[in-house]
Parts: C-alpha cells; sequence; structure tokens
C-alpha cells in the first residue's frame, strides 16, 4: 500500500493517490488529468476509483475527464445527486482497492453529500481517513456554503456537522492520520494550519472543535462565528462539479491561441473580452495594455480571479509571462474560467511596437510616502486588506477597503479624489489600482511593497490590541457593509 498527497499550493489544496496491488485511487482530483494518468502509467497501475468526498466550490474537479480517460467509477457519498452516472454509496459501506480497504463514512455538514473515506490497510487496520472539508487540522469545514433558502440554514449544517465529527469520526484511533482536503490559505475554514496531515488524536486535543466537553449549542455558535461571505465563484463551481462542464482538453485548445496586438484588440471589441495581465506587479505598474485587469499569475491567482471576475462566462484574453501562457489557461479552468480566447503573442513589448497606447499606475516607496505625508496629503489612504488584518495594525487615518469586496462597494469611491493604496505586500492593492483605473478612477497611487515599506518608513501606525469581542464587531460592520 502507498498513500501519496498531490498537493497545490495556489489552491491550498490536497488530491491523492492511493495503491495496493496494482489498483488505485484517486481523491479529489484537480481539473487538468494528465499529471495523474501520467502518475498511473508510471506505475503500472490501473484505476479503479475517483472518490469525490462533495461537490467542491473553490475549484472543479478532474473527475470527469479521469472517468472517460480511464474508466474509473466516479464514488460519491449519500445524497449526492448528479447529471451524468456515479456510484452513490451507502454510509458504512466497504470498496476494495487491491489488497485494501475503504470505508464509507457519510459526514454530512460541510455540505449534505460530504463523506469521509476511512482507509484499512492490508491487515485491515483503520490507517486514515480522507475527511475532504469536514475535518481539517485545527478547524473544520465552514457549515454555510450548501445553505437551501426555506430548507437549511448554516446552524442547522452546524448541528449535522456537529454529530457527523463525534459519531463517525471521534471514535476512530487517535493514531490514525488525517487526510484533509486542503490547508491554510484556502476559503473553506476559517483558520486552517499549515500542516497537510496530522494524526486524529492530535486533533482531538486541540481542534476546537473536536472538545471533549462541547456542547452541540457551543459547537453551532463558533463554529458560525466570523464567517464572512464565502467568494461569489464557490456556488458556480459547485454547480459545475454536480452537472459536469467542458473538457478541459478543449479549454486548453482554445485558450492557448496566440493572438497579435490586432487581432488581441480585436477579440476586446467583439467579443468583449476582460483583458488580464498576469505578469508581476512591478511589471505592470511600469506599462500595461489599457484597462487591462491585474491579477499576477504568482500570487493567488485563482482564488481572487474567482472572487472579483464575477462572471464565470467571461471570455477573457490574457497577457502572460513569456512561456507560462499554458499555466495561465489552465489555472483559470481549475476555478471555472474555461473561456479563454487566447493570448497576446510577443506580450506588451508587441503591443508598443504596433504602435498602440501604453497605461502605467504610480508607485511609490513607504519613504516617499512618509514625505508626502510630512504635508497635508492630497488623498485618502486606502487600506485593501481583510477587516482582520486592518483591526490589527493600521495606518492612521487610513481607511479598510478591502479587495475582497470592491464590486459592492464601489459607490463609496468618487472619480475626482486621489488614493493611496496599500496591503501587505503590493499584489492586492495593484489589482485594486487596476480595477480602478479599467472603471474610470485614474487618480489611483500604488504604495509599492505595501505594509512592508510602511514599517520600513517609520510611518505612524495605530496598534487596536483590541478583544475579540470589538474585533468580530469590527468584522460584522464590514460583512454587513456588503451584505
Amino acid at each position: 500500500m502507498k498513500v501519496e498527497q498531490i498537493y497545490t499550493g495556489c489552491l491550498a489544496e490536497a488530491a491523492y493517490l492511493i495503491q495496493s496491488d496494482g489498483e488505485a485511487v484517486i481523491i479529489d482530483p484537480l481539473r487538468e488529468t494528465q499529471p495523474y494518468i501520467e502518475k498511473l502509467e508510471k506505475e503500472g497501475l490501473r484505476l479503479k476509483y475517483i472518490f469525490e468526498t462533495h461537490f467542491h466550490a473553490d475549484f472543479v474537479s478532474g473527475h470527469l475527464d479521469l472517468a472517460k480517460k480511464t474508466g474509473a467509477t466516479i464514488v460519491y457519498g449519500p445524497n449526492a445527486e448528479t447529471n451524468y452516472r456515479i456510484h452513490q454509496a451507502q454510509d458504512g459501506e466497504i470498496l476494495h482497492v487491491g489488497k485494501v480497504r475503504f470505508k464509507v463514512l457519510h459526514t454530512p455538514g460541510h455540505t449534505m453529500e460530504s463523506t469521509t473515506f476511512l482507509l484499512r490497510n492490508e491487515q485491515g487496520r483503520d490507517y486514515a481517513i480522507f475527511t475532504g472539508d469536514t475535518l481539517f487540522l485545527g478547524d473544520v469545514g465552514r457549515p454555510d456554503l450548501a445553505i437551501k433558502q426555506g430548507e437549511l440554514t448554516r446552524e442547522d449544517l452546524a448541528g449535522y456537522l456537529y454529530e457527523s465529527l463525534r459519531s463517525q469520526i471521534m471514535p476512530l484511533p487517535d493514531d490514525v492520520i488525517v487526510y484533509p482536503a486542503h490547508g491554510a490559505g484556502s476559503a473553506c475554514g476559517k483558520n486552517l494550519s499549515a500542516d497537510t496531515w496530522g494524526y486524529l488524536g492530535d486533533q482531538k486535543k486541540n481542534n476546537y472543535a473536536l472538545r471533549a466537553d462541547m456542547t452541540r449549542a457551543e459547537f453551532i455558535a463558533e463554529v458560525t462565528a466570523g464567517l464572512t461571505p464565502p467568494p461569489q465563484y464557490f456556488a458556480k463551481n459547485a454547480m459545475m462539479n454536480k452537472s459536469g462542464y467542458e473538457s478541459f482538453d478543449e479549454v486548453l485548445e482554445h485558450g492557448q491561441v496566440p493572438l497579435s496586438p490586432d487581432q488581441f484588440e480585436a477579440m476586446v471589441e467583439d467579443r468583449e473580452a476582460l483583458m488580464l495581465d498576469t505578469r508581476s506587479q512591478e511589471e505592470f505598474a511600469e506599462g500595461h495594455v489599457p484597462n487591462s485587469i491585474f491579477i499576477g499569475i504568482d500570487g493567488s491567482f485563482a482564488p481572487w480571479v474567482g472572487a472579483l471576475i464575477t462572471d464565470i462566462k467571461q471570455p477573457i484574453v490574457v497577457i502572460a509571462p513569456k512561456g507560462r501562457e499554458e499555466e495561465v489557461v489552465t489555472r483559470l479552468a481549475r476555478v471555472g474560467y474555461d473561456h479563454t480566447l487566447g493570448y497576446l503573442e510577443g506580450g506588451l513589448a508587441a503591443w508598443e511596437q504596433a504602435g498602440k497606447e501604453v497605461d502605467r499606475v504610480e508607485s511609490i516607496t513607504g519613504e516617499e510616502l512618509a514625505r508626502r505625508l510630512a504635508e497635508p496629503l492630497d488623498g485618502i489612504v486606502l487600506d485593501v486588506r481583510k477587516p482582520t488584518e486592518f483591526i490589527t495594525q493600521h495606518m492612521v487615518d487610513a481607511v479598510n477597503f478591502p479587495l475582497d469586496y470592491i464590486n459592492k462597494n464601489m459607490d463609496r469611491l468618487q472619480r475626482d479624489q486621489t488614493y493611496y493604496m496599500h496591503c501587505r505586500t503590493g499584489y492586492r492593492s495593484m489589482v485594486m489600482a487596476s480595477i480602478l483605473k479599467a472603471r474610470g478612477y485614474h487618480q489611483v497611487i500604488d504604495i509599492r511593497e505595501g505594509w512592508q515599506a510602511i514599517e520600513r518608513a517609520g510611518i505612524t501606525v495605530t496598534d487596536y490590541n483590541c478583544p475579540t469581542t470589538i474585533a468580530q464587531k469590527v468584522i460584522d460592520e464590514a460583512v454587513a457593509a456588503v451584505a
């Protein structure tokens, strides 16, 4: 028996390949199938099953393409209704893979079809659980993604999750390994550990949601506290996973079309394509195609695309770092953005050589900001970090304007006002600057390297050191403002 975790950092997502005696199962695969097929061929394995722990909301699974290419059976747990053929396993059902066994543990709560797969080794001993988004290291899955108006509330789901953890998972031996679907950085939980696997006994001791003396009411209150609205693309990805989608190979084919500057421009005009610049924030500041949006490939690219581009069917044309065009199209498809129409061949250099207009973003150092603050500042400082970051420490007189909620808060800004903006490193603030410029807000100034530069420059900041209750109030007010 061999268990391999295949971790994708940009999505904080873990897929798994388990093999025994020439047979294999893959759990929660990403959209692109070729890496899995290459692993199977290299090891000489026959893929028997594809286990899906639930209808993922934060990425589009590769289960359909993988099943078509390998003949493997897609397995969901109870309550999973799909538009394609699956094996809907029952609670307690045993599935054989080589010399090992998987026991199906129905664990509703994160979603109603959420299922944990218990791996028993060749000796029949409980070895590991693949928990999906039911149990993370240090946290549990948020219970607000499968709400049904008039049927299920987040409190209802939290109640189901409480029962699932205590009836299905906590009775298992302490030495069982926990393999979750996500680690730190995922929006599927509130405070996930940076570790990607651990022992169940440690979770029983350290995970707040597994306290032995915790009542159902206490669990519901703690699990639902502080939940911010989920990214808008979550429900759309879940529906794609449930209903089906275009083959990834086809998405890749029409997304990798090289476009000359004139063709690129025509795509924007004729197809109303969004221009997505995925280079570094420094390159974007120095020069970019007017009205293009910056979301750099080297940051949390796919989650920010999903949070900010509200139409998942939006046609997109790409300005990418040379040689990384396929990577951009792939990472867009991972979160369901399948309508990439091509990329600017030759990049910005080709655009400039064609004599076309180039725009820029003013980007200043922390020292320059300090100099301007010494006099009455000719503008407003926007701190585009999350409310949780802002309440910890921020510049005096700065206004919290989280990038996460920009689409619902644009009416709070004035086009004739000058805005200085920063985040922690400079990535999010450049995303914000690009969106504002594309929407006609041209008096924007980026603070290069963000909070790091502000601290180095010795600019006066406010340290709240506020109690949890006050911090939560600030967060709740920020959430209510965009609800």
